[in-house]
């Protein structure tokens, strides 16, 4: 199939993950944890996930003018994602600080840096453009994304109240169960995505289900990049034309292929790998 071309807008983090058997309480210490450094960012995660699906993608954020900066820049090149709208801000790279215990799950302290600094009226993106877009930059840089998008996709996450000129400009929301019960200014999209975890997924369209697909198995070892997985193949797989219960089942199917990588942007292959049910 023809490879879609998407614009993400969101943020660039270095994730600083310590793996833990048992997260520690309010209060405690736990002193048996595992140290990596890697890539991530709601807004990095999803643009290449998208482009390792096969969809030619560009990314716009910003980063500091540090060793971190540089580094996210030559990555983003050699996976082949478009970082020409990446700007270079005053502040650091953004950091997130990252707990995952012995069951995959996380908590997640994020420190924005040049995430927070992105020129909104600087981000060039082509007009009509289909858009990907998250909720760890400003309001503004949301807002000024979706003018111009001829496409627009919303992660709502982590979720906040919207304007209402982005919820007006929204063809497409992804949210989880917890942010769909935080944002009851979503419901009636134009086509809403409600992932459930383990259960799979659901999508609706003016707030009557239209599809929805089941959950694969898989060995949990991260969950922090599968929701940006998951979001990225639902997307390329509609840009595409797949038929939208087969995009959803995709996006279940690369979903359950990330959480069971350690790395927050998972190893993934071309989107048509991940079969659907006859």
């Amino acid at each position: 199939m023809d490879s879609p071309s998407l614009t993400v807008v969101g943020a660039i983090n270095v994730d600083l993950t310590a793996r833990v058997e048992r997260a520690p309480a309010a209060g405690e210490t736990v002193a048996d944890g595992v140290l990596s450094r890697g890539p991530g960012g709601k807004g990095a995660n999803q643009a290449v996930a998208a482009a390792r699906l096969g969809a030619e993608v560009r990314l716009i954020g910003g980063v500091g003018d540090d060793v971190d900066g540089r580094g996210v820049r030559e990555r983003l090149a050699d996976i082949g994602v478009d970082a020409s709208g990446v700007q270079t801000t005053d502040a650091a790279t953004g950091t997130a600080l990252i707990v995952v215990d012995a069951s995959g799950e996380n908590s997640i302290v994020v420190c924005p840096g040049a995430n927070a600094a992105i020129d909104a009226d600087a981000l060039g993106i082509a007009p009509g453009a289909a858009v990907l877009a998250q909720l760890e930059v400003s309001d503004a840089v949301i807002s000024a994304a979706a003018r111009t998008a001829g496409f627009f996709a919303l992660n709502a996450a982590p979720a906040r109240p919207l304007p209402g000129d982005v919820l007006d400009a929204c063809d497409l929301v992804i949210v989880n169960e917890t942010e769909y019960a935080q944002l009851p200014s979503v419901h009636d999209a134009p086509l809403l995505c409600v992932t459930l975890g383990a259960a799979g997924a659901r999508l609706y369209r003016h707030g009557e289900l239209v599809a929805s697909a089941p959950g694969r198995t898989a060995t949990v070892r991260n969950t922090v990049g599968a929701g940006d997985a998951f979001c990225a193949a639902l997307v390329v797989g509609l840009l595409r034309g797949d038929a939208e219960t087969d995009a959803l089942e995709r996006a279940c199917a690369v979903g359950a292929a990330a959480v069971a990588d350690d790395a927050s942007q998972p190893a993934l292959e071309r989107l048509d790998a991940y079969a659907v049910t006859a």
